[in-house]
């Protein structure tokens, strides 16, 4: 479980705010059950090292809050619209027994163990996560899918996840389809054999030879043309001298 350093902040005013986002940290706040909405801010660096993983807003997180721990769950992180830097951070009181709705991504495994995808066929995602309803202290990581045997055509529906008894999907009444392995839409084709390659180079070989005998054989019109006469050697017919015109 990981875990995070808070401290209680009294300040609300915007420019008390942009005064902590300042300092490299980040305001937020603490809310659910009977106890009062805590106000506190947390380490900005911290806090980014925690959001870059896929899991996040479904991970029970350990907050110690001047020196008492508390379990809350991440519910939304608002974001700078330029920096897309986190600016604020809404956390839930895990409290047990108490049932919450959360999307649980999905993960897959054994990947080269599937004789579909080893044929070229395509895992098409149709969810990435899945909405559950559990206890807050039974929240899933992950939702695990094997594909080791899995081949083109076959799919996954919820129904053949394994949960708890105490925990669902808040989809009801239907058997919805999370993902499919689809045949490739270009199937490869099949290797040739060593023969048939053999064969192919053979024949490649004796026409590269006749090219050349046929080419050798021709001789270039300007080489092969004897006896062209210029321009100047042709005759013109009844032409006559000056002398001989008729006076």
């Amino acid at each position: 479980m990981n875990s995070l350093e808070a401290n209680t902040r009294d300040n609300i005013t915007k420019g008390q705010l942009n005064a902590i986002r300042n300092n490299g940290n980040v305001p937020a706040i603490i809310y659910g059950g009977k106890d009062q909405n805590q106000k506190i801010s947390i380490s900005k660096k911290l806090l980014k090292f925690l959001i870059d993983k896929e899991n996040f807003l479904s991970s029970i997180i350990t907050l110690n809050v001047d020196g008492k721990s508390q379990n809350v769950l991440p519910r939304e992180v608002k974001y700078h619209i330029i920096s897309d830097e986190p600016t604020h951070v809404d956390f839930l009181r895990v409290l047990p027994g108490v049932k919450i709705k959360i999307e649980v991504p999905v993960n897959f495994i054994n990947h080269e163990k599937s004789p579909g995808l080893k044929r070229g066929g395509v895992l098409n995602i149709v969810r990435r996560k899945v909405e559950l309803k559990c206890p807050s202290e039974k929240i899933p990581e992950s939702i695990t899918i094997d594909l080791d045997g899995i081949d083109i055509g076959e799919s996954f529906k919820i129904s053949s996840v394994k949960l708890d008894s105490d925990v669902a999907p808040t989809i009801q009444g239907r058997d919805f389809v999370i993902a499919t392995l689809a045949a490739p839409t270009v199937m490869k084709e099949p290797e040739k054999p060593a023969e048939a390659e053999a064969a192919e180079g053979e024949e490649g070989a004796e026409g590269a030879e006749g090219a050349i005998a046929a080419a050798d054989g021709e001789k270039p019109a300007a080489d092969g043309t004897k006896g062209d006469k210029n321009e100047g050697d042709e005759k013109k017919p009844n032409e006559k001298k000056p002398s001989e015109e008729k006076k």
